[in-house]
């Protein structure tokens, strides 16, 4: 036993190492040391793949394709849109959008949450003429506090939860985590507004960082259809929706003929085409604000509420198959489904309709379409695509159907009546058959690094236990914290647990502190719910670093952050996150 608790200990050192280090990816890691340990004897041949079944994998699977169909909703985006001001002063303006984040965070994904979050905040950034730097990672940090709120909150609280149903039988309810949960965001919230944005240092280059995620304007043409048309509409109707989303209105052709000297009184037909420019995201909401469709809407089964299409760039190098000819004379629409949505071409303004414009080399194209039917386009069209610049249409129309169907599955899963598991299980068929997921999006939206890396470490975890490694550890802490108050074994545990997230992904650390909570419960008698608490906070709170989280890595560019500055702000919070986390542990899950 004691040679085998030696390797496990060697292993795990190994795998922590090679996770901090971060130059092979973590999933690849954690895979290569179950299968190291399955060849030394310590994982046993039946039991190595046995994580991929863990209920917790399919969890976490099933609440981020939950968190894809809301996005794509536009259920997220219509609450944010109205409680966004850039013009209020800077801490208010911090509190609403970190509460906003956090209050996200409980219900979705928190990554999903920022990513949702991160592009409005840029915006408001920009309009109020500020670095982004002073609240991005306030956003940030709000999204990981609110993500302790609810069980699907965040990715620890799901392993918890499963490892106690493991061990004693139940696992912890939707709800359980809110009393501790909402504390500690209601102080973390409070801090980052108040005082903690002013801790992070003031740079110039902020604002330079900033300008290399705002995408190119695109000069584009969008339909008036029906549905879009209210008795006597002109033209200066659609102008308060364009200054909100920053859309320029630049003319309209009617019967294939732009018409001249545009006037804000003009009265707007059917089958009337609006010339816009602006950036992709601020055109596909403009086109969601108002109702309008785009060229070629009805090669696309579904028009713009089609599941799945996104807006992609494109850049047009010399030789291309597109260069010196149109969409139309290609036939793009009819050959792959696939509109020509807009052109930039170097902040140059054109004449030409957008189907009808001699592409140069040079240019970028907005295509939209489907990302397969976009993928074979480009390569066609012999088009570069532009890394990471591809934006999401979203169904505003079906936001309230998306909720619905979610509240019910999360009521059903409160309540009893069906596990959890099964209730997000049902919401997602839900969501492909209304057409808010796409089947290719299903497999999409699920991280699958994370997936292997939980269903690797789920083994290794269950070795660590069974060979005396979290006995062994939990000793230490029992021995150090001996004659002192039974609250300092709690504050010595949540310490190890937030230092190891600061490095590790915070599945990782869940699933090495784990068996050590339940091993310091077992060795003091006391109650083990207070002690996997601790470690479901805890585990979530990686506030030091930018490799700690994935929301601290996603800010990092866009931010214009360095690594040092996450300690500014992120150690005084974890000591706050200590200070209210453990009384209100003790309040609630007494030992």
């Amino acid at each position: 036993m004691q040679a085998e608790l030696t390797q496990i200990f060697v292993l795990l050192g190994a795998v922590f190492a090679l996770l901090v280090w971060g130059r092979i990816r973590y999933d690849l890691v954690a895979f290569g040391a179950l299968i190291i340990a399955a060849t030394l004897g310590l994982v046993p041949t039946e039991k190595v793949f046995s994580g991929f079944g863990h209920s917790a994998v399919a969890i976490i699977a099933l609440v981020l394709i939950v968190s894809r169909g809301l996005s794509s909703s536009g259920a997220v985006e219509l609450i944010a849109a109205r409680l966004i001001d850039p013009n209020r002063p800077l801490p208010l303006h911090i509190a609403v959008v970190a509460a906003l984040a956090a209050g996200l965070s409980a219900i979705i994904n928190n990554v999903a949450a920022l990513a949702l979050l991160m592009p409005l905040d840029l915006e408001a950034a920009k309009k109020a003429s500020r670095g982004a730097g002073q609240t991005l990672m306030p956003l940030s940090f709000a999204t990981i506090l609110g993500g302790m709120i609810t069980l699907i909150g965040t990715p620890p609280n799901i392993v918890i939860s499963e490892y106690r149903q493991d061990v004693l039988g139940a696992p912890f309810g939707m709800f359980d985590f809110a009393p501790v949960g909402i504390a500690v965001a209601v102080a973390g919230i409070a801090f980052v507004s108040l005082l903690g944005w002013r801790l992070l240092p003031s740079r110039a280059s902020l604002l330079e960082t900033e300008k290399q995620v705002i995408q190119g304007r695109y000069v584009a043409e969008l339909r008036i259809g029906e549905q879009t048309l209210q008795e006597g509409m002109v033209v200066a109707d659609l102008y308060p929706g364009a200054n909100d989303v920053d859309v320029h209105i630049l003319g309209l052709i009617r019967r294939g003929k732009r018409i001249r000297g545009l006037a804000p009184r003009e009265e707007l037909r059917a089958g009337d085409f609006l010339v816009v420019e602006g950036e992709p995201k601020s055109i596909e909401s403009f086109m969601g604000l108002t109702g309008l469709d785009f060229a070629g809407s009805e090669k696309h089964e579904g028009g713009v509420v089609a599941p799945g299409l996104t807006l992609s760039e494109a850049i047009v190098p010399e030789g291309a198959r597109i260069e010196g000819r149109t969409a139309r004379s290609l036939n793009l629409l009819q050959r792959h489904s696939v509109t020509l949505l807009g052109v930039a071409r170097g902040g140059r303004s054109f004449q030409d309709r957008v189907r009808l414009l001699p592409v140069r080399a040079g240019d970028v194209l907005l295509l939209l379409g489907t990302p397969d039917r976009v993928a074979a386009a480009t390569e066609w069209l012999g088009v570069l695509p532009i890394e990471g610049r591809q934006t999401e249409v979203v169904q505003r129309s079906k936001a309230g159907l998306s909720i619905a169907v979610f509240m019910l599955a999360v009521t059903l899963a409160v309540f009893g009546l069906v596990a959890l598991s099964v209730a997000l299980g049902a919401a997602v068929i839900a969501y492909v058959v209304l057409g808010l997921v796409s089947a290719r999006e299903v497999y999409a939206s699920v991280e699958w690094k994370v997936i292997v890396l939980l269903a690797s470490l789920i083994p290794l975890a269950e070795a660590f236990e069974h060979f005396g490694g979290a006995d062994l550890i939990a000793n230490q802490i029992v021995n150090l914290s001996d004659g002192y108050p039974a609250w300092v074994s709690l504050v010595a545990l949540m310490i190890v647990t937030m230092t190891l997230s600061d490095f590790l992904n915070n599945v990782a650390t869940t699933l090495i502190a784990a068996p050590i909570s339940m091993s310091i419960a077992t060795a003091t008698g006391t109650n083990p719910d207070t002690y996997l608490m601790t470690v479901a906070v805890a585990a979530s709170c990686a506030f030091l670093t930018p490799i700690g989280h994935k929301n601290n890595t996603l800010i990092l560019g866009p931010g214009g952050y360095r690594f040092g500055d996450y300690w500014r702000m992120g150690l005084p919070l974890e000591i706050l996150v200590v200070c209210v986390a453990v009384p209100t542990i003790l309040l609630v899950w007494p030992l």
